[in-house]
């Protein structure tokens, strides 16, 4: 199916050094009518599903997302936005380069390549436990199984929250480098990589924990060298 996504880039007049947190704070409370924006919503307190807005700072630029309902949102906001105030440091916007349109979604019939350009946040305390014991034995093959059906359970959990139904297998193989990272103050286990999945994601989206704010943000089309494909199978 196709959805609708906006993507609002930022030029400052400056690179960002903030991570996306403080651009989701301060974009959040300076348009608080929009619940989408920070998810919070009076009396019921923090919506938790798939973010249909996502905060990313990538390369010091500012870019905000808006999917399907919320796309309209972001593209309405970027053009009221004249500075950022991150932290104890602000930002001049000169200008904000805003693109809408329609992106197929969903489960495709060829494998598609994917890269994490930031932290995959992928492990809950349940399967981190599981993913360390895996890991403790030597048993390789067995965490990346549980790395690659987390994967999966990522993707199907994005697709329930906009709405498309799976109606075919995904499948998906990765090919990742462990990396630390903090979440909320929290070290956590993160992945980078690549990853081949028979499913379209549009570009710039997030999959994991922390997917407002960045983390998890994928880009398509990415190669796979051949001397890596055999392991990226296993």
């Amino acid at each position: 199916m196709k959805i609708d996504v906006c993507y609002a880039d930022l030029i400052t007049d400056k690179p960002i050094f903030e991570d996306a947190s403080k651009l989701r704070g301060y974009i959040g409370s300076i348009f608080r009518e929009f619940t989408e924006l920070h998810n919070h919503v009076l009396d019921k307190g923090y919506v938790y599903s798939y973010p249909k807005v996502q905060y990313k700072i990538i390369g010091g630029k500012a870019k905000i997302i808006g999917i399907n309902e919320a796309a309209e949102t972001v593209r309405k906001i970027s053009s009221k936005i004249d500075k950022l105030s991150l932290g104890r440091s602000d930002y001049a916007v000169l200008a904000a380069t805003v693109t809408q349109k329609k992106i197929e979604f969903g489960w495709s019939p060829k494998m598609r390549r994917y890269r994490f350009l930031s932290p995959w946040l992928a492990l809950n305390n349940a399967n981190s436990a599981i993913y360390s014991d895996l890991i403790s034995a030597q048993d390789h093959k067995g965490a990346k199984e549980l790395v690659n059906r987390i994967l999966c359970g990522n993707i199907l959990s994005m697709s329930k929250s906009l709405n498309y139904t799976v109606f075919k297998p995904i499948e998906a193989h990765t090919l990742l480098n462990e990396k630390v990272t903090k979440y909320k103050g929290v070290q956590m286990r993160a992945f980078l990589g690549e990853f081949r999945v028979n499913y379209f994601i549009p570009a710039f989206f997030g999959l994991g924990k922390g997917v407002s704010v960045g983390n998890g943000t994928i880009i398509d089309n990415v190669p796979i060298h051949r001397e890596q494909r055999r392991e990226a199978q296993d």
